[in-house]
């Protein structure tokens, strides 16, 4: 805001509610052209066969973990979407279904548990952030980015990739 020239009043006064501020952060967010350079050092081929790989390792890596300040805000905002009204809800609603779709879209076979599948793997990248955040014992969050890190990767049939700094 002070970047912007603005008072947190002045701020506010172009929302009608907090719900609406979180449905703009939530769109904002992920139709950002430039959202695959959110994190320094994470690079998201949107087209390539491994998109779905791609983002699961984007998404659970140290550099999103780290970024508190550029998170994804379905691991920011959750619990206070929750407590939100539709308008808020609806969006949170639209962009898991996006980060579905585009899961399942990548999944390394066409599976009649595709959705399913996809649906599993949004939910560990954003509750694994989520969880992994809450931690104070930094070594427990690193193996739990990594183990969610894991079992999305093996449910999407990708490769298991994982590094220790990752």
């Amino acid at each position: 805001m002070a970047h912007a020239g603005l008072t947190r009043g002045g701020f506010y006064t172009y929302f009608e509610s907090k719900s609406d501020l979180y449905a703009e952060v939530l769109q904002c967010f992920f139709t950002d052209p430039n959202w695959k350079n959110r994190w320094e050092g994470v690079e998201v081929d949107m087209g390539g066969a491994d998109a779905g790989a791609q983002i699961v390792r984007a998404y659970l890596s140290r550099q999103h973990f780290e970024d508190v300040g550029n998170s994804c805000p379905m691991v920011a905002l959750p619990s206070d979407v929750a407590r939100g009204d539709k308008t808020a809800k609806v969006a949170f609603e639209q962009i898991f279904r996006a980060m579905t779709a585009v899961l399942e879209q990548s999944l390394a076979s066409n599976r009649v548990d595709g959705h399913v599948r996809a649906q599993a793997i949004a939910a560990l990248c954003v509750g694994g952030m989520v969880v992994a955040r809450a931690l104070e014992d930094r070594a427990l969050a690193d193996e739990l980015r990594e183990s969610a890190m894991a079992v999305a990767l093996k449910l999407g049939g990708w490769r298991v990739k994982l590094q220790a700094a990752s």
